[in-house]
């Protein structure tokens, strides 16, 4: 059943697949399709506990057993979402190479691995969806100057979006990227981008979401291909107040990384 976003509950049936001891990133903490695996936030941790080291990536085994599970236990998967991501903002001469590779390792490394991972039992849907959380693609110097690791690899989320998109066409499978036009009040955002302050500026991650739930219930076919912004898509579905979506009521939101203007 499709539920217009408008609504702020969402009430879809669903079983989100997360192995072993990790939690789905609050921006999606949302009902969605009857069959969904997302295990990127489990893998990554996993790395960060166990320290960095260039040899242990997104382990293929590791990610295959994880998708067999889900299959043997709920029968299928009808949509992968590739979501967690390692950030360091940091320029090229104060990067260091060890954070280089764990962006590139979890953000587009990861985003490849799962979502090859889930495809075969992806064509045998009858709604097939990826969806990964990633800008649309700027080449504006503003946006590749200051932090030249972690564009890398949130760009390289979204050609892995658009890539599939283009080579799956043929199966159903629809490939999209999903981003914020301002930014969403999450612990990434308190802790890293601004404390306080930041978070009255952002957005609820309701809206995250909602524009999330939008676009893996349109047709698969009909909808691929595409790097979207939450409120286009929310807006396309018919929602006009996004003043409820504000983490502090009554404050003017701030443009995300990689948006020109909120």
């Amino acid at each position: 059943m499709r539920q217009n976003p408008s609504n702020s509950e969402i009430n879809a049936p669903c079983n989100i697949v997360i192995p072993t001891a990790g939690e789905i990133l609050d921006e999606l903490a949302a009902g969605w399709s009857r069959r969904l695996i997302d295990i990127m936030p489990t893998l990554g941790r996993l790395i960060f506990q166990r320290g960095f080291d260039p040899q242990i990536d997104y382990d293929e085994a590791q990610v295959e057993r994880a998708v067999a599970q889900a299959v043997e236990r709920f029968g299928g998967i009808d949509v992968c979402v590739n979501n967690a991501s390692a950030i360091s903002l940091q320029g090229t001469e104060a990067l260091e190479v060890k954070r280089y590779d764990l962006m590139q390792s979890i953000n587009t490394r990861g985003t490849f691995v799962v979502s090859r991972a889930c495809i075969p039992h992806l064509k045998r849907s009858a709604n097939p969806h990826i969806l990964t959380l990633s800008p649309p693609v700027s080449l504006e110097p503003r946006w590749l100057g200051p932090h030249v690791g972690y564009t890398i690899a949130k760009y390289g989320m979204t050609l892995c979006a658009l890539g599939f998109a283009a080579e799956f066409a043929d199966d159903g499978i629809a490939s999209n990227a999903l981003w914020p036009r301002t930014m969403i009040a999450t612990a990434a955002v308190q802790n890293l981008l601004g404390g306080e302050a930041a978070m009255a500026r952002a957005r609820k991650p309701e809206l995250y979401a909602d524009a999330a739930y939008a676009v893996i219930t349109r047709p698969s076919r009909d909808c691929t291909g595409n790097a979207f912004l939450c409120e286009d898509v929310l807006a396309a579905e018919g929602v006009t107040d996004f003043d409820r979506y504000a983490y502090q009521p009554g404050t003017e939101p701030e443009a995300d990384l990689f948006v020109d203007h909120a």
